[in-house]
């Protein structure tokens, strides 16, 4: 493509002409503006994003703070090396028990990302918004788990190379009512700083992997037998009350238990806590 030839070029990439900024530019798909809760959103993500480095971090960040800009059920993440598309699959999911068949289940079916990532590289690396059953040309495993968890709509989007090869790719499954074209432009924001901040927890992983199989028999130290006990039952999403009864103790003392549990991983909430306790291997499934 000659330098000066732009009929091929998305329209967001061609020049503008100097002083035309607001007139030129393409707005977001909804045809308005972001409001000033979006945009101080966007921005909390976006610096929340660059505390990222482990894993629970990354955890932690998308199922919390994100959550709020956008919803989903479960988030799956996709990493490009060499030649083939897919070298690595990671999913996220509050709800227990979702996120490893997740993970399998993607790799298992190559046609459903492969589907999606030639789309989205036809339509010039613009999000994706599909039925959960669109990629799988119909019902597949992958499709009936996603569903199962409440998830029926997808939300798609990646990162290239200077080649235009996908990099990185992104699904937000979520509800239906969770997905609109203002929450897919929300996403095209936000993946650079996503997949600046997964790339991240793989160098960070494989610092500590160098490290010897000490950093997880020390981890498991952290918690008392009895506070591993709790958040056990705190990763089952059991409430204080409920866990104060199958444990025979007070909700008072459940809430202390957490407390100091939140104190000792050094995180803000629960949700941080089960993911860094997962990292760590205080956890297991």
């Amino acid at each position: 493509m000659e330098a000066n030839d732009t009929t091929k070029m998305p329209e967001s990439f061609r020049a503008v002409p100097p002083g035309c900024v607001d007139a030129c530019l393409p707005g977001p798909p909804d045809g308005g503006p972001l409001d000033a809760a979006e945009l101080e959103a966007v921005v909390l993500n976006m610096e929340a994003s660059l505390r990222v480095y482990t894993k629970h971090h990354f955890f932690g960040w998308t199922q919390g703070l994100l959550q709020n800009l956008v919803p989903h059920e479960a988030l799956i993440c996709t990493l490009r090396a060499g030649e083939g598309r897919t070298a690595l699959v990671e999913a996220f999911s509050t709800a227990a028990g979702d996120a490893e068949p997740l993970d399998r289940l993607y790799g298992q079916e190559p046609a459903f990302g492969d589907r999606l990532v030639k789309e989205w590289e036809d339509k010039l690396y613009q999000p994706l918004l599909r039925d959960v059953a669109e990629p799988a040309a119909g019902e597949s495993p992958l499709s009936r788990e996603l569903s199962r968890i409440g998830a029926t709509r997808l939300i798609a989007h990646g990162t290239h190379d200077t080649g235009g090869r996908m990099a990185s790719f992104f699904l937000f499954a979520g509800a239906a009512n969770d997905e609109n074209p203002r929450r897919a432009r929300l996403v095209e924001i936000l993946v650079p700083f996503l997949h600046a901040a997964w790339v991240r927890t793989k160098i960070s992983l494989a610092g500590e992997a160098g490290a010897g199989g000490d950093v997880h028999a020390a981890a498991r130290e952290l918690l008392t037998e009895r506070e591993r006990e709790v958040l056990k039952w705190v990763y089952l999403g059991k409430s204080n009350i409920e866990i104060g009864l199958i444990l025979g103790i007070s909700p008072l003392t459940v809430k202390n238990h957490v407390q100091e549990i939140l104190r000792r991983l050094n995180v803000q909430n629960r949700a941080q806590a089960v993911g860094k306790a997962f990292s760590l291997h205080i956890l297991s499934c």
